[in-house]
This record gives C-alpha cells, structure tokens and sequence, in this order.
C-alpha cells in the first residue's frame, strides 16, 4: 500500500523513515503548507489543552484530507502539532520578535506539546485521528540565552519557537509524555494507526 506524508516538514519525515515505512511526501499546491497558519487560541470558558488537542486534529484530519484527494488509493498521514502555554496557542513565531516572545514566555514553567495525528484512506473509505499531549519543562532562560538562540534561526519555523531535538535541547529540564511528539509525530501513536488501516511496520 502506498503511503504519504501530508506534510512539508522535514522533522516529520526523518522520523517517519526511523520506522523502516516507505512514504511520497504531499507538497501542497501553491507552496502553501497548512502549518503556516496559526491556529486560533481557545474558546472562552474552554480548557486549553483540550481545545489545542481538537484543534491539532482538526489541522491533522484537514492536511491529509487535502493529500487524500490526490492519492485516494494511498494511506495517507497528516500531522499538527500546537504548543499550549498559560492559556495561549503558540504556532510558529512570525519574526525574531515573536519567537523572542514566546520564549519568554515558556522560560522557567511547564507548557504543553500536542500533536494531532491523522491516517486516511478515501478508497476504501478509512479515517482514524488521534492526539498525544507531551508536558516540557523549560530552566529559567537569559534574554543573551533567547537573544542567541533565536539569532541562530532555528525558532522561525517550528511551533512555540523552539526545536526540542536541536539547539533548545539545553533548556529543556524534563519531560512527561512522548518525546516524539515534541519533535512533532508521535511514533508509538502513529503505529497503533498504521497497523489498524493494515500497515505493518514492526
């Protein structure tokens, strides 16, 4: 069976090829991948986490729906991934001001990583969407510490501005959940779905 990645990100993909699965990425037309777009913060009176993990399978379900229709015999993977912090959704930073923002903003507490998973198939018809939560704790940050960091760029496209397998590594103290679904695809998740839609990949 064929199977795409819905999505442009090159972290997504080097984990994907971590399980040994042969896979097409989807680039979407116009260049434009989902992902860009910020996902709105959440709903009066809604608990944060809660809307981040709707909102991240929504993102997941649409991105591979859109892959879907291209490839309507394929098993199709989409992903979406929201960092939840003091109530607030941070996607990417739009400029090294943005990104120096919510560094701050992460420095010295708890946030939430979400990722959204979703495994389609239009013929025959197959829909399975789930979603891993990660706790990240982060040290308490220098404005040098996030001035340097953001200069090195690696903030500007990764959602809540930083990359935890790259240079941000040093200011992660600890972690409850998946570390994979930081990175952005939750491998033991992403398995369970790909063996019910009858993909063996251990």
């Amino acid at each position: 069976m064929e199977i795409v990645l819905a999505s442009a990100s090159p972290r997504r993909a080097d984990l994907l090829r971590q399980l040994g699965v042969a896979f097409t990425v989807y680039a979407p037309s116009g260049g434009l991948d989902p992902e860009d777009v910020a996902p709105e913060g959440p709903p009066a009176g809604e608990d944060p986490l809660r809307a981040a993990e709707a909102a991240a399978r929504r993102l997941a379900e649409a991105k591979a729906q859109a892959a879907a229709q291209e490839y309507p015999a394929a098993c199709v993977i989409g992903a979406d991934t929201i960092v939840v912090a003091a109530g607030r959704f941070l996607g990417k930073p739009r400029d090294p001001a943005d990104a120096s923002s919510m560094l701050r903003l992460l420095s010295g507490r708890h946030h939430h990583v979400v990722t959204g998973i979703a495994v389609l198939r239009e013929q025959p018809s197959l829909r399975l969407v789930e979603s891993a939560a990660t706790r990240v704790w982060f040290r308490s940050l220098t404005d040098e510490e996030i001035g340097r960091y953001v200069a090195t760029g690696e903030p500007l496209d990764k959602a809540g501005a930083y990359g935890i397998q790259g240079r941000a590594a040093a200011f992660v103290e600890r972690i409850d959940g998946d570390y994979f679904t930081v990175v952005g695809l939750p491998l033991a998740l992403l398995t369970v779905l790909l063996e019910r839609a009858g993909v063996r990949v251990t």
